[in-house]
């Protein structure tokens, strides 16, 4: 069964809903970093990295743990297998985004 591909896409899928937590994070502190600043604002973005990047590193470690060893059980090439995980890891994010309003 571990063959499948479809048992690669269900473990990324459920990968997929703590991940949201990680890409909001990442979206953030893209959409904050170049954007003007507040006059008031003393802190600057190293706050935020220190609490980002920690959360995105535990995330990736979780994610790719859990994948390397499906990864040489599937019958998937390479390839297909990677964009496979990564876009069963975004699928939950993504219909986030198109069901709320």
């Amino acid at each position: 069964m571990a063959g499948r591909w479809y048992t690669a896409l269900g473990v990324n899928l459920l990968l997929g809903v703590p991940a949201m937590v990680p890409i909001w994070l990442l979206w953030f502190l893209a959409a904050n970093w170049a954007g003007p600043r507040e006059p008031t604002e003393n802190d600057g973005m190293a706050l935020w990295l220190v609490i980002i990047v920690p959360i995105v590193a535990l995330y990736l470690l979780l994610w790719s743990a859990a994948n390397r060893p499906l990864a040489r059980r599937t019958s998937l090439d390479a390839r297909g297998y990677w964009s496979l995980s990564i876009l069963g890891t975004l699928l939950p994010t993504a219909a986030l985004i198109f069901i709320s309003p």
